[in-house]
């Protein structure tokens, strides 16, 4: 597919940058805040569990709109409403415990990175998406881990701030090579 300035797909770039930008810094300082707290499922670590599929589901909103024509929007929504389920059901399993937290994250971290997979296969014009292809890899991979690890005998929840962080660098990467992209780089 080849795309001219003027087309939807390469004027999407920048918006998509900032939010790429935007998710890198929030992600960063959400897993230091919960390294810091996670080592026990207490008030701070329940609160920052809930909110970053809320996050999630505010970037994908973002996401959206600035995407318009150039789309993909139906992963996006599918995207937004898995993770307003995984915000739903962390509230629940924050009640339960770290295993039940893990097995929701881990599935949520699945279906997400199946989504976020074929939303950047889908953006492959737009350039700067191949980290964006190999998170939604690895997100499968990492939310298999989570929901294996909830079986352990003392699981944590610090794994999801390492997670988040991988993420992170995924994110700058792709804002990156986003911004490279549209010099024509």
């Amino acid at each position: 597919m080849t795309t001219t300035l003027d087309s939807p797909v390469v004027s999407a770039a920048p918006a998509l940058r900032r939010l790429y930008f935007a998710r890198f810094g929030f992600a960063i300082v959400w897993a230091a805040l919960l390294f810091s707290t996670g080592k026990h499922l207490g008030g701070l670590a329940t609160a920052l569990l809930i909110l970053y599929p809320l996050f999630d589901v505010a970037a994908a909103v973002v996401d959206a709109r600035s995407a318009g024509a150039a789309g993909p929007t139906r992963g996006l929504y599918v995207n937004m409403a898995i993770s307003l389920l995984a915000a739903l059901g962390l509230v629940v399993a924050t009640g339960s415990g770290v295993p039940q937290v893990l097995r929701v994250w881990g599935a949520w971290a699945i279906i997400a990175g199946v989504i976020q997979l074929i939303v950047a296969i889908k953006r492959r014009a737009l350039g700067g998406q191949w980290p964006m292809i190999l998170s939604g890899g690895l997100s499968v991979l990492a939310g298999g881990s989570f929901v294996m690890s909830a079986g352990a005998e003392n699981p944590v929840l610090t794994s999801i701030a390492g997670y988040a962080v991988l993420g992170a660098i995924f994110f700058l990467v792709s804002a990156i090579r986003l911004g490279r992209a549209a010099k024509g780089n």
